[in-house]
């Protein structure tokens, strides 16, 4: 199984459209035979501070999340372990370490794409596929 955990924070339009998109690849009939899970950390949760402190602490623990990136989205196996890069980040928006995205604002949009997140999502898979865990 893959998480993927989204990172946002409450009245975040960008972090809305992320949840969305996420939600949207995962429908689709490539990702069928896989299992994923999403997780969403809303960093300024309302709800309560337990809530709050627990997405505090997860973004604490992927270490390489610019916490002026946000939203982002990185994903783990079934035990929380982060998912190494296979090589260097070929675009602004991924992360350096692990497998995941965080939002690029240079270019004055600041959206991650479907494609994006396809091409993540694919990243996973072949990672787990490596691992002969799929």
């Amino acid at each position: 199984m893959l998480i993927i955990h989204v990172i946002g924070h409450t009245g975040c339009p960008k972090c809305e459209l992320l949840n969305r998109r996420v939600d949207t690849l995962l429908t689709r009939w490539e990702y069928y035979g896989f299992r994923f899970r999403k997780i969403y950390h809303d960093t300024e949760n309302p709800s309560g501070m337990d809530a709050r402190e627990d997405a505090l602490s997860f973004f604490c623990k992927c270490q390489c999340v610019n916490p002026n990136r946000i939203p982002a989205l990185i994903i783990t196996d079934e035990n929380g372990e982060f998912l190494p890069r296979p090589g260097q980040p070929v675009n602004s928006n991924q992360l350096y370490q692990y497998i995941g995205l965080q939002t690029d604002y240079a270019d004055g949009k600041g959206v991650i794409t479907p494609e994006l997140i396809k091409e993540t999502l694919d990243e996973a898979i072949a990672c787990m596929e490596k691992r002969n865990h799929f």
